[in-house]
């Protein structure tokens, strides 16, 4: 995951890129980065796996001075990334997952090209669309020519002297969203950045749309019209409770999400809580729709630990899973707990670093609800789940086979024999007195866009 924040002004813009590029804290752990056009790009890449973004750059951001920038949360490779080319100069940062990036480097290299960054011991993803960028006959054209040329997803910003250009992916998996402030407009992956910064959302890019920002407003720079598939997942997990997409708010879908799992619900309980902070939206309309009391068994320890779903190495993320959640004893103890999560991923930190801190003190019933389907296939289009091996409902079925199979269909049904099994397996094993899950449709009714115009990748692998 990666978050992106631009801004152009008629003064000054470090300030709200600062601020901006903050609120996208929750989408990466490991490098950010910002750049700023004055009478000259300035740049600045730091990491920031053992520190806040603000604390990291708040003195950098002291010596920037210019009217427009862009930041860069990033979940894996170093950005914004300079280029001088014969188009012109420009500064890039790039969100999204690139399926096909060896073969386009190789297309690259054989054509002459070097690479000059590597990320995690691979090529920087943001150095390669930098350079088909710069292929192209414009900023533009190069951008369209990244839309044809990759397989996965890419979002992107270039600032340049002429303004900051904003490109949606071409299937619109990740957004983007543009907001004005009078004298100033900015453009974010996440919409929770405008409030505070006094901006309010004036368009949501569409599919593949290629925008010019400048002082003066944004300028549609192509046709759109593709079919949208964004992300279902932004709303049930990797999207901030104030943000929206398409016009729909964050955490009304989650409390939608909460109501949908009471709706069906038949098991008595003392309590509803929310694994916090994801599952605390869910637990709401959990609460709402069943009238049990909402209340915080366990309360995360500042946001300072961050989610443990992000960082990289599964060590950090079951360090992360282990240290932020406290559990209150007088809360828990003799209590009959429905406990909401947005998902179950990999389940080993729900298991062993949640749910168990309800058993120690005292909880005499685990009911685990979770806000979307068994996850089944790794993301294509961003770096989240990373591989088969990692997701509870393969082991599961894994288990129940004898190995790995390639159909996974009779699994991915919830009204079959072989997804109430699987459901079970998933239940012993996180040692929860019951387990259910919200359906396709129940997520598509929750959001409330057609079903074709959501990515349920994860889930079906379609």
């Amino acid at each position: 995951m990666s978050g992106l924040f631009g801004v152009i002004s008629s003064t000054d813009c470090t300030q709200h890129l600062f601020y901006g590029t903050d609120y996208h804290s929750h989408l990466g752990t490991e490098v950010a980065g910002l750049a700023v056009l004055g009478d000259h790009f300035q740049h600045r890449i730091h990491s920031i796996a053992n520190t806040q973004f603000k604390s990291r750059f708040a003195d950098e951001m002291r010596k920037m001075v210019g009217a427009s920038g862009i930041g860069v949360i990033s979940d894996s490779n170093p950005q914004p990334f300079l280029v001088s080319s014969r188009i012109g100069d420009f500064a890039l940062a790039t969100a999204g997952l690139i399926t096909n990036i060896d073969e386009l480097a190789g297309e690259l290299l054989d054509s002459g090209h070097s690479f000059a960054e590597f990320a995690f011991g691979r090529i920087n993803p943001t150095e390669l669309v930098a350079k088909i960028i710069s292929c192209g006959s414009s900023i533009v054209d190069g951008i369209e020519k990244v839309f044809e040329k990759i397989e996965g997803s890419v979002s992107m910003l270039v600032l340049t002297r002429e303004g900051i250009y904003a490109a949606r992916d071409f299937h619109g998996r990740t957004p983007l969203v543009i907001g004005s402030s009078g004298n100033a407009w900015a453009v974010a992956s996440e919409s929770c950045a405008f409030p505070n910064l006094g901006y309010k959302v004036v368009k949501y890019l569409k599919p593949g749309e290629i925008i010019q920002l400048t002082s003066s407003g944004p300028r549609s720079q192509n046709k759109d019209g593709r079919a949208c598939q964004i992300c279902s997942f932004l709303w049930i997990y990797t999207g901030y409770p104030a943000s929206s997409y398409e016009g729909v708010s964050v955490e009304t879908v989650r409390e939608r999400c909460g109501a949908l799992l009471a709706r069906k619900d038949t098991v008595e309980a003392d309590l509803a809580a929310g694994v916090p902070d994801s599952g605390t939206g869910h637990a709401v309309g959990y609460a709402m729709q069943s009238r049990l009391p909402l209340r915080r068994p366990l309360v995360k320890y500042t946001s300072g630990y961050g989610r443990s779903y992000t960082p990289p190495s599964q060590e950090t993320r079951d360090l992360v899973a282990k240290m932020k959640l406290i559990p209150i004893r007088d809360i828990i103890d003799g209590k009959k707990i429905i406990l909401c999560e947005d998902s179950i991923v990999r389940g080993t930190q729900l298991k062993n670093l949640t749910i168990q801190k309800l058993w120690d003190n005292g909880a005499t019933e685990v009911h685990m609800r979770a806000a979307c389907p068994p996850l089944m296939f790794p993301c294509k289009f961003a770096l989240s789940t990373r591989s088969l091996s990692e997701l509870a409902a393969r082991r599961a079925i894994r288990d129940l086979e004898g190995s790995d199979v390639s159909d996974v269909s009779s699994y991915t049904d919830p009204k079959s024999p072989d997804f109430k099994t699987m459901v079970e397996w998933i239940r012993k094993d996180l040692n929860v007195t019951s387990l259910d899950y919200l359906t396709i449709d129940e997520i598509v009714e929750a959001i409330g866009l057609p079903r074709e115009s959501l990515c349920t990748h994860c889930w079906l692998g379609d």
